[in-house]
């Protein structure tokens, strides 16, 4: 049975159990406790060197770390990841703009004001709040007009990419303000379904400063 190494407030470990879910994989969950330093042993690092979570441990004991590529590896053949070639390289482009453009800026800076941890990356937020308003603003062109960001379906794409976006109010974003995407949000998480809960750090008691 596949196991998906997580910690249940990682937004990244939302997105392979959203997948897992979806596609009806059986999986075994293995918690991670990364402000104990669990992420850091010898053992977690054979599975991914970068210490982070998410990881999927396959059957053979290969793992695959970085929860986009365990997407792409998850939906590999479904409706989630066309096979079409131009369909398919869109997929890949707003997966690379969800790492590169949602996670480290709205996912950082919640994650900083969610565990006190804001004044101290205080020289980073200004340009992070200023990163998140283009990223919403860019979203906003991209989903004028479109149900979803690759044609009429849901896809990986937008899983990976309303993960930490549709929680962009938790670190002061106005959303009223980026109507498409709003609109966008209520429909991926109507496709999603209500079985993916959003888990709050406080959950963690070492989350905190």
């Amino acid at each position: 049975m596949l196991k998906l190494y997580d910690y249940l407030p990682s937004q990244n470990g939302w997105k392979a159990r959203v997948v897992l879910g979806l596609l009806a994989i059986p999986y075994e969950s293995r918690l991670v406790s990364i402000f104990e330093g669990e992420s850091h042993t010898e053992a977690f690092l054979k599975l991914n060197p970068a210490g982070a979570v998410p990881v999927l441990e396959l059957e053979d004991g290969r793992a695959i770390a970085e929860s986009n590529a365990i997407l792409i590896y998850l939906a590999e053949g479904t409706p989630f990841l066309p096979a079409d070639r131009y369909a398919n390289a869109k997929i890949m482009q707003w997966l690379f703009f969800e790492q590169y453009h949602v996670e480290p800026v709205i996912g950082s800076l919640r994650f900083w004001m969610l565990t006190g941890r804001l004044e101290r990356n205080q020289a980073m937020v200004t340009a992070k709040r200023e990163a998140g308003a283009r990223t919403l603003a860019a979203l906003e062109r991209s989903l004028t007009g479109t149900p979803f960001l690759v044609g009429d379906t849901l896809t990986i794409a937008d899983i990976a990419v309303y993960a930490y976006g549709h929680l962009a109010e938790d670190c002061g974003y106005a959303l009223a303000d980026f109507p498409a995407v709003l609109a966008w949000m209520d429909r991926v998480r109507n496709a999603i379904g209500p079985g993916y809960p959003v888990h709050v750090y406080g959950i963690d008691p070492h989350s905190g400063t």
